[in-house]
């Protein structure tokens, strides 16, 4: 691994929605191969590269209990929305010339692997990317709650949240103007702020376990390689 990295192994959350580009549903195919190139260079530099992606740009669980679905329906109809995410995250990476595994906390055996620890971290060894499906397997649990889990299960050195947004904010930077990016932050004052880094289940499970988290802005070609190799890029969430 190159010197210059921080991080050697790294859990990348990412948003269904990052996949939508400037679209308003589903998979924009220009973004997703512009995010699959970035990623093999990350895993070409050395680094061992998971990802736990969500659905939100097909379905979130929430939208089905709004309109009056049980909520363990609608969550396990979000989870196969991350499904769909993380094949076609595969495909655009295959494409390209990546060794990847789509690992489903779901039993989908015809297309992806069951989660097995001890397999992921192997996969993880011989240079695979993996892409995390079908978050915990639970419903009542986030995505950034899987990604906070597998980080920890897979003794990843960082959580990192690709956004569209460069961190996070006083205030939701797209309303006020006059919102200011955290350069850090702690996870009692992310927790106590509400500043939505993450749910409240993913911080407490990072901060209860020393796991550090960089929010930054995954459409921004080279943010990623920045945010692993230490620099100043986004804000940095930990403890102390």
């Amino acid at each position: 691994m190159p010197s210059e990295n921080k991080y050697k192994r790294v859990l990348l959350k990412l948003s269904g929605e990052v996949l939508m580009g400037k679209g308003a549903y589903g998979i924009e195919p220009d973004t997703i191969n512009r995010l699959a190139a970035e990623l093999i260079e990350v895993s070409d530099s050395g680094i061992e590269l998971a990802i736990v992606i969500g659905g939100g740009n097909i379905f979130r669980g929430n939208m089905g209990t709004a309109s009056g679905m049980d909520r363990a329906s609608a969550d396990y109809m979000g989870m196969m929305a991350t499904v769909m995410n993380a094949i076609g995250l595969q495909d655009a990476l295959e494409r390209q010339g990546a060794d990847v595994r789509v690992i489903s906390a779901l039993y989908i055996k015809e297309v992806a692997e069951p989660y097995i620890r001890r397999r992921a971290v192997r996969h993880l060894e011989k240079g695979r990317i993996l892409i995390f499906a079908a978050g915990t397997g639970n419903p009542y649990f986030t995505t950034d709650t899987a990604a906070s889990l597998r980080a920890m299960e897979i003794q990843a050195d960082v959580v990192l949240k690709g956004t569209k947004v460069d961190g996070v904010y006083t205030a939701d930077p797209m309303k006020d103007p006059d919102a200011v990016r955290y350069e850090t932050l702690t996870f009692t004052e992310a927790l106590t702020k509400k500043l939505g880094v993450m749910d409240a289940t993913a911080l407490s499970l990072c901060r209860d376990n020393e796991m550090p988290i960089v929010v930054f802005n995954v459409t921004k070609s080279g943010e990623m390689l920045k945010a692993i190799a230490g620099e100043a890029v986004g804000t940095l969430v930990k403890e102390g």
